[in-house]
């Protein structure tokens, strides 16, 4: 269109160029013409610059080469650290420390024997017992006088030798023999005393500087609540002597009818605790785990899985099985309660790591230099602590009793 514009226009000029109105005629169109004509070609300027920019907003953008690398992988010029950044050092690993076999925490014996070993809480003023009837003693059985826990019936030890075989394991129409003994409450301790000398000089100063009260004969004539002690043990577990006695009153107290004066309530029947909420027991400041122990313990002796005629009568393997049998208790608990509960005189305890130090001491080993050396049997090995103790049966309990005090007496003059 625009070519034909320019045609006309020449075509024009040629036919009125001839006379001066002609010429000021044909300026004066070709203005006209001329002006027409930009207009034409702006507006079709116009038309294509939009076109183009929406051509151009229509197209994706522009997509960045990929970087060639031989064999797909990149050079190690690429990957020059920037100058300006200083080089940063990788932070060390902690190594974890070897942990050796961890010895166990030194056993709380004192203050847990010590609730273990007490007499049985009984209602009314407490009045310190006597000797009481001299009676017959067995330094392989039971020594204690039992109260049977739901009913407070005394039931007095037997006076055999050997423990009588259960029911259930005697063959039928075996007749019951058993063999007496002429050792009595008065004279036990002063027999196992004699008996612990004979075998090793060295315990002589040991006797003489420390009494054993626990098996003489005011010890043997206290009256023991089985379910009260095993209790108590499980109450001591873990925290200081202090703790657990205020624990075992508060723990009294929650079924007591009467506190008045200064009687002492009674500690509570086994069916009374057995049928008791564990939310209700952990008031007098048990844990969780100690409440359902306690509980579960005194059904056992509610059902009669537990009495104190068993723990009486039976030996003590069967002691030893029937107690471990019970969630809460381990070998070390069940141990304490036979020797300073049940008052057995031939119990010894492998895991306490006072009669282990206690032992070493007694055999002139330097314990301060073994103290910090790894292991459980840091201070004397197990077998050896075997054979040492097997030759002071049948009264390791004393024994045993005595090798916790042994680093309070100077042994060495009799070496």
């Amino acid at each position: 269109m625009i070519a034909g514009l320019s045609f006309t226009l020449r075509i024009s000029a040629l036919t009125l160029q001839s006379t001066p109105t002609a010429r000021a005629i044909t300026a004066a169109s070709n203005s006209k013409i001329q002006l027409r004509t930009y207009r034409i070609i702006a507006m079709a300027g116009t038309r294509r610059s939009s076109r183009l920019s929406a051509a151009t907003d229509a197209m994706p953008p522009p997509t960045a080469p990929a970087s060639s690398t031989a064999n797909g992988r990149k050079r190690k010029a690429d990957a020059k650290p920037p100058k300006d950044e200083a080089p940063s050092t990788p932070k060390k690993k902690k190594k974890k420390k070897y942990n050796a076999a961890t010895p166990p925490p030194l056993t709380p014996t004192p203050s847990a024997v010590g609730i273990i070993a007490e007499p049985a809480s009984r209602e009314g003023p407490q009045t310190p017992k006597p000797a009481g009837v001299t009676r017959l003693a067995n330094p392989r059985g039971t020594n204690a006088m039992l109260l049977s826990p739901e009913t407070s019936r005394l039931i007095a030890p037997r006076g055999d030798a050997q423990p009588p075989p259960s029911p259930s394991k005697r063959r039928q129409g075996e007749t019951m023999t058993t063999t007496t003994t002429t050792t009595t409450t008065q004279t036990l301790l002063q027999e196992a005393c004699d008996h612990l000398i004979r075998v090793d000089e060295r315990m002589r100063p040991l006797i003489e500087k420390h009494t054993c009260r626990v098996f003489s004969p005011e010890g043997l004539a206290e009256e023991v609540d089985p379910f009260e002690s095993i209790t108590s043990g499980i109450i001591s577990q873990q925290v200081s002597g202090a703790a657990a006695k205020s624990i075992k009153n508060k723990f009294i107290m929650l079924f007591a009818a009467t506190s008045d004066g200064d009687a002492t309530p009674r500690f509570p029947h086994p069916s009374k605790v057995a049928a008791t909420p564990l939310e209700t027991l952990r008031t007098a400041g048990l844990s969780q785990r100690k409440a359902e122990y306690i509980q579960g313990l005194a059904a056992r002796f509610t059902s009669g899985e537990l009495s104190a005629q068993m723990l009486q009568d039976a030996p003590y393997d069967e002691v030893l099985a029937k107690l471990l049998a019970v969630r809460g208790l381990g070998r070390w608990s069940v141990e304490m309660f036979a020797c300073f509960g049940l008052k057995r005189m031939d119990v010894f305890s492998l895991g306490d790591l006072g009669v282990q130090r206690g032992m070493a001491a007694f055999a002139g080993r330097d314990v301060a230099k073994l103290r910090n050396k790894g292991g459980k049997w840091k201070y004397m090995s197990e077998q050896d602590m075997v054979a040492m103790s097997d030759r002071f049966a049948p009264y390791r309990s004393l024994f045993m009793w005595y090798m916790w005090r042994v680093e309070e007496t100077d042994v060495s003059t009799m070496e």
